[in-house]
């Protein structure tokens, strides 16, 4: 996997502007294929044009292309016309990702207006050339799949690539990582593994249920790459999420030979991505880890932002570190072996961030399972985008992080309580219900948003009540041993209404909360 970014469109698009913020988000290298041109032939566009001509400079441009894309991935502002020619456009689409960027004819008048470089394709009248070139090329231009709207900002043009293509560079945890959405991305993580600088040998971790879909394919692209690649497999389940387990892949660290540099790759859901994200922060007193998370709740939530830990009798989590990864991998293709429950249960994350800062990835889940099930890779993409902006926003959850918290604190008891037959999402998504209910008693939440939620979850299949068996004393003292307390009082995310959720909300009496849970 190469992994190269292509931006393509026509002049005025900005192709150069996006393309070096872009660059410098993900940090990679930036290349500017017309300048390279212009460096190498040592004349500008215009001069080489009018001395080769249209296809003379055509050639020159394929080759450049060619010369200039061995090596490691690079964000690269391709001409107007680099990909008229097949054999340049199917390069660049085996060696990397085209990113067509849109703008209109009147934008994009505007800014050749503004630009005082010389445009030999649009020479005469301005308007009237752009016309002319953008008829004569629509057809060529309206093949690329992966377009990105031009018309913003430029910084904000570069996120929505980012968002659309589900790349990120995170750097707010000390050590910087990449997190990525690709498909078919199992194939190339050996490849990945090396591009982020990580060392082996190499303990892949998976559990039961997951290893024999893909491990052996995980290890495959691990020996590909040139590692020592060894397999070790837990029981799968949220109630393995233990210290046990954990001092069972302590020992399989050693007898694999780990060392400081080496690296643990976790294979598997969210209870994988914790445990040996544990356990490479205390192993040696750290070591590398990477995630490929393989299901819907741990790629856009549980394998991102450097979380990990494992769960006590007492509640989930309530021993863990901050310890971040150095690749998240996230392949979309796994999630069609994941059965139909977890699914939906992953689902309340993803609904969850609607809620939180994304009202119209909420609106998306609104429409019911069957919409968001056809659509889970865009899914995947939007909703990762809402977690990476609070983790950079905020690393530690010391502020607006703590907004995912919403629905957790009740969701969290009531997965306890229930031991573990609730799934993580099936608890979140009543906690959210609990909790949203809660909000509006206070004042807080907008009247009617409970029910707007309730309509949205139900719509995806997920549990709108607390099952009838469990107690509601034995849920609240779960919430009171909550790891959110502080000073003895349990901390709220409440929303307002979507895209707003208010954090570090102190309730003093919990007996308003169990009338809540009693309802």
């Amino acid at each position: 996997m190469s992994g190269h970014i292509f931006l393509y469109g026509p002049s005025g698009s900005g192709k150069t502007t996006v393309g070096s913020i872009l660059a410098e988000k993900l940090a990679l290298p930036f290349l500017d294929l017309d300048a390279y041109i212009e460096t190498i032939c040592g004349e500008s566009i215009p001069a080489v044009m009018a001395g080769r001509g249209r296809e003379g400079f055509r050639e020159l441009e394929a080759q450049a292309l060619c010369a200039c894309l061995d090596g490691r991935p690079q964000v690269v502002a391709l001409g107007g016309g680099s990909l008229l020619r097949e054999e340049n456009r199917a390069l660049a689409e085996a060696l990397g990702q085209v990113v067509f960027l849109e703008a209109s004819p009147r934008v994009l008048a505007q800014r050749l207006q503004a630009d005082s470089h010389h445009r030999p394709l649009l020479a005469g009248g301005l308007v009237t050339s752009l016309d002319s070139l953008l008829k004569e090329r629509q057809s060529h231009y309206d093949s690329f799949q992966l377009r990105v709207n031009a018309e913003g900002n430029p910084e904000a043009v570069a996120e929505e690539i980012q968002r659309s293509m589900g790349y990120y560079h995170l750097r707010a945890m000390g050590a910087p990582y990449d997190a990525r959405v690709c498909a078919n991305g199992l194939e190339s993580c050996g490849d990945l593994l090396r591009q982020c600088g990580c060392e082996g040998p190499v303990l892949l971790v998976s559990d039961k249920q997951v290893a024999p879909l893909y491990a052996d394919r995980v290890i495959e692209s691990f020996n590909r790459a040139g590692y020592q690649a060894h397999l070790v497999v837990i029981p799968a389940g949220e109630e393995h999420k233990s210290v046990e387990t954990l001092m069972r892949l302590w020992q399989a660290c050693l007898e694999a030979g780990l060392e400081r540099g080496s690296t643990l790759a976790a294979l598997g859901g969210g209870v994988v991505s914790d445990l040996p994200g544990f356990a490479a922060a205390t192993y040696m007193r750290g070591c590398n880890w990477v995630a490929f998370p393989t299901t819907l709740l741990s790629m856009v939530d549980a394998s991102l932002g450097g979380k990990t830990g494992f769960d006590l009798p007492q509640g989930k989590n309530l021993v863990g570190a901050f310890y971040p990864p150095r690749l998240v991998l996230s392949d979309p293709q796994t999630l069609s072996t994941l059965p139909q429950r977890e699914l939906r249960a992953g689902l309340a994350e993803v609904l969850k961030h609607g809620v939180i800062a994304d009202p119209d990835l909420f609106v998306i889940c609104a429409h019911g399972w069957e919409a968001v099930a056809a659509n889970l890779p865009h899914i995947v993409r939007r909703a990762q985008a809402v977690k990476v902006s609070l983790i950079e926003a905020d690393p530690y959850e010391k502020g607006p992080r703590a907004a995912l918290n919403f629905g957790h604190t009740i969701g969290h008891a009531v997965e306890l309580v229930s031991g573990y037959r609730l799934r993580h999402g099936e608890a979140v998504a009543i906690g959210m219900l609990v909790e949203t209910r809660l909000a509006e008693k206070l004042g807080i939440a907008e009247s009617g948003l409970a029910e707007e939620i309730r309509a949205a979850l139900a719509g995806l299949g997920l549990p709108v009540e607390i099952p009838a068996g469990l107690p509601r004393a034995d849920i609240l003292r779960a919430v009171q041993a909550d790891k959110k307390k502080s000073k003895g009082t349990v901390k709220f995310a409440l929303p307002e209404k979507l895209g707003l959720v208010r954090t570090s909300i102190e309730i003093a009496d919990l007996q308003q909360m169990l009338q809540i849970l009693e309802e």
